[in-house]
């Protein structure tokens, strides 16, 4: 308990918004904390007491803490098989790993299909260089260069998702291309969010609301029934919401040029990269989705992100329950037929 409390800080508010339920009036409360999937975790939700919410706070916390683990690529942790352990078994051994693990990356593969490749949990070996090129260049910006073309064609020599054997009788993952490796930035906070918050519902967390780094996932109502008011972000930092909708049991996540990106010669590279040309994509600003699965939202909107907008567009209009909006470079926004009937009045 005192490492859980030095290791992260959860707080706990109490807004003066009620609601009767079953004869006993629930308050809305709000909580946070740091550090899980490298960003803040917001969650708002109705409660009959501060104790009660702060526990649904923590369990939510807890199960966050375990896919955080189970899907990181870069650190290792005690007793756990996670990610990174795969990759770093390549070609060497297949690795047991937690069934939620499998679960993911079978999930991966659909979205594979899905995509027609633009979403590939296999291309680590790729973003690994851009990663690694983007943090040399936030740390030395007058230093900062674009990746050589013919390292990235090298390192998409090794992104087959074929290469990625999932036994799931054994519960293991082997990984056949020595070279290759994973890197489920695109699609596990978004598969996080929808299995912590399948888990919450089904512990009595029945309305609330969770935002892991602007992924949301809501569920239930507000008091008095009304549905959650959440905004479309902006990409530009400085700008207001381009618009609020009302949702409930749906999830709204956004991908965008604006989170992790670095300069070169005046030029920004952001972190979503075409697997077509290997470069970050330059259709939009951003994409925000909104959907019912919260791990479906997040390969859409990076699927969508590396479409054009007439292809993406069709493609959305085709999905039942599924709604896009769109954010050029010129600030200008586009958005799905259905998106209207969402909108704050």
């Amino acid at each position: 308990m005192i490492k859980r409390i030095i290791t992260i800080f959860i707080s706990v508010i109490l807004l003066f918004n009620l609601v009767a339920c079953g004869g006993q009036e629930k308050k809305r409360y709000e909580g946070e904390f740091l550090r899980l999937f490298d960003t803040v975790t917001c969650i708002i939700g109705y409660a009959h007491s501060k104790e009660e919410f702060s526990e649904y706070v923590q369990l939510i916390h807890d199960e966050l803490e375990t896919y955080h683990q189970l899907y990181d690529i870069y650190n290792d942790y005690d007793g756990i098989n996670n990610i990174k352990a795969i990759n770093d078994n390549a070609g060497i051994r297949p690795i047991k790993v937690d069934r939620r693990i499998i679960e993911l990356l079978l999930f991966a593969r659909e979205a594979y299909e899905m995509s027609e490749g633009r979403m590939n949990v296999a291309m680590g070996a790729v973003l690994r260089i851009w990663h690694d090129y983007r943090e040399e260049g936030t740390e030395d910006p007058e230093r900062a260069q674009v990746p050589p073309m013919e390292l990235l064609k090298a390192a998409a020599e090794h992104v087959d998702i074929n290469d990625v054997v999932i036994d799931e009788k054994e519960g293991t993952v082997y990984l056949a291309d020595p070279e290759m490796s994973l890197d489920v930035g695109g699609i596990a906070k978004g598969y996080a969010v929808e299995q912590v918050s399948r888990y919450i519902m089904e512990q009595g967390f029945t309305d609330g609301l969770i935002s892991v780094g602007g992924n949301v996932r809501s569920f239930g109502h507000k008091g008095n029934g009304e549905l959650w008011s959440i905004g479309v972000r902006n990409p530009d930092p400085e700008g207001d919401d381009l618009y609020t909708v009302l949702i409930t049991d749906r999830s709204l996540v956004t991908s965008g040029d604006y989170i992790r990106y670095y300069t070169v010669d005046e030029k920004r590279y952001h972190h979503i990269i075409d697997p077509e040309t290997l470069m970050p994509s330059e259709y939009f600003r951003a994409v925000t989705i909104i959907c019912e699965d919260s791990g479906m939202a997040d390969v859409l909107s990076t699927m969508i992100y590396n479409m054009p907008f007439e292809q993406g567009s069709e493609y959305i209009e085709n999905l039942p329950e599924t709604e896009a909006v769109w954010v050029f470079h010129d600030g200008s926004t586009k958005y799905s037929s259905g998106f209207e009937e969402l909108l704050k009045k």
